[in-house]
């Protein structure tokens, strides 16, 4: 069992937590927050300061482990590249709710949390530091890319393609075989019949590119 920090303290920090717990193979020792004072508490565990104080928070609190609970795909994305430039020996854990259901050969990046009532159907790929929302349904021989977030009821048909950074919206509906381009948004409740290209915002029945946005733009 790895001791782990978890970065943030939002809404999504306190699901992350829960699965955690549910999940049992993680021990949480503390949070890391720039939005949370040090000594306040989430769960009942101790914000222990922001990512620039962990060589001290370290001296007293050792670590094997991280996971970063915070919803936005950019900077989520900077998070994991200070880690790994600045604390290379904490490794990104996944956190798996123990209701979601992983067929064969489904493989998932480091970092990633896959959420309650989660269905990920076989040979599916899975990137690093990616968040799977609560009743997300992925069918067979899907690519998701590194830093991509499907919110809660998104259902992809198989052989879909979502690229890195992409976020597609609560209740979206991808058809068979569809690709999205990285760094793409879906709205709400789309419904995706053909390929996006990158670096869009798409939404409607059915889906059309609205405009286009560039990396980092805030979509949340």
């Amino acid at each position: 069992m790895k001791k782990i920090f978890i970065i943030g303290s939002s809404g999504h920090a306190k699901v992350v937590i829960d699965i955690i717990e549910k999940e049992g193979k993680h021990e949480i020792i503390g949070l890391l927050s720039r939005d949370q004072a040090a000594g306040e508490f989430v769960y009942g565990y101790e914000i222990l300061g922001k990512e620039a104080d962990l060589p001290e928070i370290l001296k007293a609190h050792p670590a094997e482990g991280f996971i970063i609970a915070v919803g936005d795909n950019a900077t989520r994305a900077k998070v994991a590249n200070f880690f790994a430039e600045n604390h290379p020996q904490l490794e990104a854990v996944s956190a798996i709710h123990p209701s979601a259901i992983l067929g064969k050969d489904v493989k998932i990046g480091a970092g990633t949390v896959v959420m309650a009532g989660a269905v990920i159907n076989p040979s599916t790929r899975i990137g690093e530091h990616c968040i799977i929302n609560t009743h997300a349904s992925i069918d067979h021989d899907n690519i998701v890319g590194n830093f991509a977030s499907l919110a809660p009821g998104v259902t992809t048909g198989g052989d879909c393609e979502i690229g890195e950074f992409c976020a597609i919206g609560i209740g979206a509906t991808l058809l068979h075989g569809i690709q999205i381009g990285n760094q793409t948004v879906i709205g709400a409740n789309s419904l995706v019949n053909k390929n996006i290209p990158p670096f869009s915002v798409a939404y409607g029945l059915p889906a059309k590119v609205i405009r286009q946005r560039k990396a980092g733009d805030r979509y949340l």
